[in-house]
């Protein structure tokens, strides 16, 4: 009875005619940076996080949450006629979608995937009603101890699921770390490395971040690489799948989904490797494995449903615990600190309209996902054969404009154009950057949790591993740690992402 009042109060809360509206632009503009290749939800939540400091808190969530799942939807559009992921987790759907667009199959492919993502949306927005509130309830428990161990787990587990080599990973967390503590130091007021830089002494914001890493340096890198498209057209075929499709990748959109809700929740990027693991169990569960590879409909349904299941089931962690599983998710951590909202436990009885409304959001924004895609297929083939040139001044200026609106100093300006040439630099030495801002993020909690341990229990290190939960958790960490350096797991682990 608890769960239906609470959805009561859920789609109360997203069917306003404003947050329908904005949840609305969210799923469009979601889908057009997923389609779109050389973009992504990250640099498009970073630059318009400025613009939702004026709109209601729940409203600027849902907006911002339409983007991200959006994304997810958009992106298969771009993997299947173009063979370019518009998002990173629609990578493994480029293997068979390509090849049914390459056989006259690219309607049923796009079908497939907007179906799966639909399915799988609804069912993780569903045990997020269910099982949300038992981890607040359990969250309210946890204290600073605990807290400062569980975000080392997530940024030790943000390490493992990075790409490349885990040595770089790690080297990527500190620097975010060390970006994070930047600033003025709230317990003894000493300004740290700000070089003297008054526009330093409040920090880094973590929109100028966000923007140089996932928009400036990302738009020097598609600079760098030159484009040559093929695009599949001409053949789209019928949208709708056959019953006999559907009947192919039912099981596939079902073990999907599972696999996403489930991997969703973990840190450093829970939605790619669901996709990737949907690909491989599939695979595994084939009669004739020589399908995958070749146009095989379970190889879009699959990682579809599992990449939109997961990015769903990461505002999990953020809503109850407070700390964010991805680079996403980080943002939406920040928009929720901009507007005065603590993440964490609390928020489900501090503001229940904004914790249920998001949710229930999820459900409103499948359904207008499911509505825009089928139908605007043909306007988003047109938007592919747009040159990368004619949109990149377009992005440039927006994303300026997000920067400076922060505090109106051309400084931020400045410093954004800096960190985006060295994010650049990153990227050529095989260092991926949502490590960097997950430790950006989480530095400053975990400062500010150790601090507050350490007062507890009067300056007494061993507190952490007299806890029995803190205790459980840094050992996990420890051990994770170790199984994936050893040379044969690390071996596998940089053999599999290069794959």
């Amino acid at each position: 009875m608890e769960s239906f009042d609470h959805l009561l109060l859920g789609l109360s809360v997203a069917l306003t005619p404003m947050n329908l509206s904005y949840c609305f632009i969210g799923a469009l503009l979601g889908t057009l940076i997923g389609v779109l290749p050389g973009l992504g939800p990250v640099p498009t939540i970073a630059m318009l996080l400025p613009l939702t400091f004026n709109l209601p808190p729940e409203t600027s969530l849902i907006m911002l949450a339409g983007i991200y799942y959006g994304a997810q939807y958009g992106g298969s559009v771009s993997a299947i006629l173009v063979n370019l992921p518009g998002e990173s987790t629609s990578v493994v759907t480029c293997i068979d979608g390509y090849q049914m667009a390459r056989q006259g199959r690219a309607g049923p492919a796009l079908g497939i995937a907007a179906i799966g993502s639909f399915f799988a949306g609804c069912v993780a927005a569903l045990l997020m009603f269910l099982f949300a509130p038992v981890l607040s309830k359990i969250a309210l428990s946890v204290g600073p101890t605990d807290y400062f161990s569980m975000m080392v787990l997530g940024l030790i587990s943000a390490v493992v699921l990075a790409n490349g080599s885990l040595l770089k990973a790690v080297a990527m967390v500190v620097l975010g770390v060390l970006l994070g503590t930047v600033g003025t130091d709230l317990n003894s007021g000493t300004r740290r490395f700000t070089f003297d830089v008054l526009e330093l002494s409040d920090g880094i914001d973590f929109v100028i971040v966000a923007v140089a890493l996932f928009a400036f340096a990302e738009i020097i890198a598609n600079l760098a690489q030159g484009e040559k498209r093929e695009v599949f057209t001409s053949r789209l075929g019928r949208v709708l799948p056959s019953m006999a499709d559907i009947k192919q990748s039912a099981g596939a959109i079902m073990r999907g989904t599972a696999l996403g809700s489930m991997l969703g929740i973990l840190p450093g990027g829970g939605a790619l490797l669901a996709s990737f693991a949907a690909y491989s169990v599939e695979k595994k569960l084939a009669k004739d494995q020589s399908r995958f590879g070749n146009g095989a409909i379970e190889g879009v349904a699959a990682p579809e449903s599992a990449n939109n299941a997961g990015a769903q089931t990461s505002m999990v962690p953020l809503l109850t615990l407070g700390i964010p599983p991805n680079a996403v998710m980080a943002l939406m951590l920040g928009a929720m600190t901009i507007q005065g909202i603590q993440p964490g436990p609390q928020v489900m009885n501090t503001d229940p309209r904004l914790f249920w409304g998001l949710i229930a959001s999820l459900w409103v924004g499948n359904v207008i996902l499911v509505v825009l895609n089928l139908p605007l297929i043909g306007i988003w083939i047109k938007l592919l054969n747009v040159p990368y040139r004619l949109l990149f001044p377009a992005i440039l200026l927006f994303c300026s404009i997000g920067v400076y609106t922060i505090n109106h100093q051309p400084f931020d300006l400045m410093l954004a154009a800096g960190l985006g040439a060295v994010g650049y630099l990153l990227a050529k030495l095989g260092c991926e950057p949502a490590p960097l801002l997950l430790g950006f993020i989480l530095g400053p909690l975990m400062e500010e949790n150790l601090q507050r341990s350490l007062l507890l229990s009067r300056g007494d290190p061993t507190v952490f591993l007299t806890e029995p939960l803190s205790a459980a958790l840094l050992v996990a960490s420890a051990l994770l740690l170790i199984v994936v350096a050893a040379p044969t797991i690390r071996r596998k682990r940089e053999a599999a992402f290069q794959e």
